[in-house]
């Protein structure tokens, strides 16, 4: 729960989650398979019709359960922010695609409901992300932290918000983040993870490898530029111990991030990090000895890393109610700035 009127952040609430089972998570899957199939962004295969039947009553159930638990009614929320669960991505054929029923939502649960997030922006002609950066950037003012500053976000993929002196925005993905070390262990170790980056400190990154990959051409692409999550593989780092490959790959991503201050004229002296990565601290430290900064965790400066994309799809939404923007030629790659979003009341 956000307290919020689209520009500034006057108060965060409660949050809450509520997982899938996996049985859902098996239906999801698929729907992915089948979602990248489409090229039509309104056609629903029959599979994907269940799936986003299920995404709908899994959020209106974890509303339903939110205001319950914290004693609210749907008279104290003024709009639920609708992301759905994207299934298709191809913002070059501007096509982009997320299941959920922002209409069936609202008819449930009786409060406007904002969906669709993304369309109006690859519609535009942008990448369709990130939608956070403005976000980050109501954070940043309202905790009044220093600028520049870097926000980043370390889930499969990485990637950045740069503010500057004078809350310019700049974003984009910076390369790998927690997926190939994640990848790594659970085909050396069966682990689904490196829990506190504690393989990766006992290793010893190849400093010839790691310097290999860093001339890959992404990494000097000036942005908007964004990464799947499998363009680079886990297997680079070679047959090499267990310790030996984790540290190679946290180096790698590390040294991903820190390139990002390459494209902004003045380096920032404060990196924030969330996302899983925000609970690796040799990531961290390696993030700090690469970009010569301070880095320090969402929860260190009063935010939640685990429900920061909720608290801004929350935000987002009451921008979209407004009619502001929620992307911009620096953030997505669009020609001006766009709002987007559709709103169901």
């Amino acid at each position: 729960l956000l307290d919020t009127d689209g520009e500034t952040v006057s108060g965060f609430g409660p949050t809450f989650y509520r997982p899938y089972t996996e049985d859902e998570r098996a239906l999801l899957r698929q729907a992915l398979k089948d979602g990248a199939r489409l090229t039509d962004r309104t056609g629903r295969t029959p599979l994907l019709a269940r799936a986003e039947d299920l995404v709908t009553r899994a959020h209106a159930e974890a509303v339903e359960l939110f205001l319950e638990r914290n004693s609210l009614t749907r008279a104290d929320i003024g709009v639920v922010g609708f992301h759905g669960q994207t299934v298709l991505h191809r913002p070059e054929l501007k096509l982009t695609v997320q299941i959920g029923d922002g209409v069936a939502l609202r008819q449930r649960l009786g409060i406007p409901v904002v969906c669709d997030l993304r369309q109006a922006d690859v519609a535009a002609g942008g990448q369709g992300a990130p939608l956070v950066p403005v976000f980050h950037r109501a954070l940043a003012a309202q905790a009044a932290l220093p600028r520049p500053l870097a926000v980043v976000n370390i889930g499969g993929v990485s990637n950045v918000t740069l503010i500057g002196r004078d809350d310019a925005l700049l974003a984009f993905d910076t390369g790998p983040g927690n997926a190939l070390v994640d990848d790594w262990m659970a085909e050396r170790t069966g682990e689904r993870m490196d829990v506190g980056g504690a393989m990766a400190a006992r290793g010893r990154a190849d400093e010839a490898l790691l310097a290999w990959l860093m001339v890959h051409p992404f990494f000097a692409k000036p942005p908007p530029k964004s990464l799947d999550r499998n363009a680079f593989a886990h297997r680079i780092v070679g047959n090499v111990a267990t310790e030996d490959g984790a540290a190679a790959l946290t180096a790698f991503t590390a040294r991903a991030i820190a390139r990002a201050a390459d494209f902004v004229r003045e380096a920032p002296a404060l990196w924030i990090v969330c996302g899983g990565g925000a609970k690796n601290p040799e990531l961290l430290r390696l993030l700090a000895h690469h970009a010569r900064a301070e880095v320090r965790t969402g929860e260190d400066v009063g935010w939640s890393s685990e429900f920061l994309e909720a608290q801004a799809f929350g935000f987002l939404a009451v921008r979209a109610m407004k009619g502001l923007a929620l992307t911009y030629p620096t953030t997505t790659g669009v020609r001006e700035p766009v709002s987007g979003g559709v709103v169901v009341e």
